[in-house]
């Protein structure tokens, strides 16, 4: 649908204050200099498209700065775009255009970012593929999105034996010793000649893929456009600084470690990442590199939290101002330790593939009301309705849906989210405070029904936790020919409890019909690699 005079007009005050928020985030030291440097970023924009232009415009900022440190070393800004524009111009040669859809299977490293500047730089598809897809599902996803070539890392090799011989399939990190491949992305960036790129002829869209924690994983494309709404939005609730060094611990092929590593791009700082998560090797790092930013998930904050809690000399993060936190659910319990452990400077953000950010926490919302998501972020707007979609009293429980111009137009292979005069549906339940704080109460399909009483098993799980002999469970409900469903705990330990116990510690501070009659002691929970639970499959 085109957009009229008054859309056009409300959509430009909107990114003027966008702008404005971004402005006032990096402060006035970000923009002095050279004014021919900023010539240089408007023409690389011009050159190389909006997303393809953010090597071009940290080389022109700041050349020599280091924009990548990864387990192999640095990689300065002008380095980083030298390689990815000679890799889009390797790939163009062979035919890779605008038209093509690159897929991109990769851990956290260098080549990540070169595959992905490179797509941009091309205008090309860009889909980005979870590293846990097993030969069988990177098949069908790779299938159905169309993906004409496959960038994988070398350990990935014995996955892509089932792709569809036109499927070009080159490789992008090796190990050291490997010998020179002319399928490797190495050796096409050494041979190519970056001349001969042409300027994109549309931008590059991005396929993201939901968790997937119901089912297969959809895809959620997004056009990478000049709106300044993602990092407007971000900077409006977690006050990131330009020039610092930022420690991205969440996998890049999801939306929030590669949307943040961007954000952290365009603010010229250095993004330190590493192949596989360890905790002792993260603090360090973040020690060793004076870490002013921490990106992670709740997951493996958990597991920082408890490598210091364990310490006798925890380290020294003297410099370290925020901790960033998306993926799946942020446990009251787990914001006090990290607060314990690092300071007030945790900030949890609530959103998801199809409509971005919905909410943000900051310190000072987590210390008031524990359990919140914040709230939102500028330019989002967020309402709770009923089930005939009317907005619900103030601080009842309804369907959480969200309006903002960052949502996703539909699902690649066909359907989308329910919409409601603009505002789409996030799949979840939750109220507003009185201070407009957003609560999730869990997931609206998740909610059991246990002889006509609602039950929200978050409210469940998130009492569990407390224990201190809890590590963490996961409440389903499961079919009861007396109450139609009953409760079912699924409880990680670290210390002696009995289930017995488990029942009683729900009994003594919640509704009768919300103690689980079964509960499994299990050694883990089954996880995607974002973090979130994967329930179903969890068996009695």
């Amino acid at each position: 649908m085109a957009m009229t005079a008054r859309d056009l007009l409300a959509r430009g005050r909107l990114e003027a204050r966008y702008a404005a928020t971004m402005a006032r985030a990096v402060g006035p030291q970000a923009v002095r200099g050279n004014p021919l440097r900023y010539l240089g970023v408007a023409t690389a924009a011009w050159q190389h498209g909006v997303a393809g232009a953010g090597t071009a415009a940290a080389a022109a900022m700041n050349p020599h700065g280091v924009a990548i440190v990864d387990d192999r070393g640095s990689l300065t800004s002008a380095e980083l775009h030298r390689r990815s524009t000679a890799l889009a111009a390797a790939l163009y040669a062979t035919g890779v255009d605008a038209g093509s859809s690159i897929g991109i299977l990769c851990r956290n490293h260098r080549e990540f970012f070169e595959v992905f500047f490179a797509a941009s730089k091309l205008g090309a598809r860009t889909l980005l593929l979870n590293t846990d897809f097993s030969a069988p599902q990177l098949t069908e996803v790779c299938g159905r999105e169309g993906v004409d070539v496959l960038v994988h890392d070398g350990e990935f090799a014995d996955r892509t034996t089932l792709l569809d011989p036109s499927v070009r399939r080159l490789v992008a990190h090796r190990e050291a010793g490997d010998p020179d491949d002319a399928a490797a992305t190495d050796t096409l960036i050494r041979h190519a000649d970056p001349r001969v790129l042409p300027r994109p002829r549309r931008a590059q869209r991005v396929v993201l893929l939901t968790s997937g924690t119901t089912g297969t994983p959809k895809g959620a494309p997004r056009d990478i456009d000049a709106t300044l709404a993602a990092p407007g939005g971000v900077l409006s609730r977690i006050p990131l600084r330009p020039g610092r060094t930022v420690v991205v611990a969440a996998p890049l092929f999801h939306a929030w470690g590669l949307s943040m590593a961007m954000l952290s791009f365009g603010l010229g700082s250095t993004v330190v990442v590493s192949r596989r998560f360890d905790a002792a090797a993260t603090l360090a790092a973040m020690a060793e590199r004076r870490a002013d930013t921490l990106i992670t998930l709740p997951v493996l904050l958990g597991r920082l939290v408890a490598a210091v809690e364990a310490s006798d000399r925890p380290p020294r993060l003297q410099h370290l101002r925020v901790i960033a936190l998306s993926g799946s659910a942020l446990r009251p319990e787990l914001a006090e330790r990290a607060t314990r452990a690092f300071g007030p400077v945790v900030h949890n953000l609530y959103g998801s593939t199809e409509v971005a950010a919905v909410a943000i926490a900051t310190p000072q919302d987590l210390a008031a009301a524990p359990g919140t998501v914040g709230r939102p972020p500028f330019g989002t707007v967020v309402r709770i309705l009923d089930d005939r979609d009317r907005p619900v009293r103030h601080g009842a429980v309804g369907r959480i849906f969200v309006r903002s111009s960052m949502q996703f137009g539909g699902y690649t292979g066909g359907g989308s989210k329910r919409v409601v005069d603009g505002f789409m549906s996030t799949g979840d339940l939750g109220h507003l405070d009185r201070d407009g704080r957003l609560h999730v109460e869990g997931r609206d399909d998740d909610m059991i029904v246990s002889g006509g009483e609602n039950v929200f098993p978050l409210e469940v799980e998130n009492l569990l936790a407390t224990h201190p002999s809890v590590r963490e469970a996961a409440v389903v409900g499961v079919p009861d020919e007396e109450f139609g469903a009953r409760l079912a705990a699924f409880v990680v330990v670290d210390g002696p409890i009995t289930a017995d116990a488990v029942r009683d510690l729900v009994r003594q501070n919640l509704a009768r019909y919300k103690v689980p009659r079964d509960v499994i002691f299990v050694d883990e929970l089954p996880r995607n690699p974002a973090g979130k639970v994967v329930k179903r499959l969890l068996d009695t």
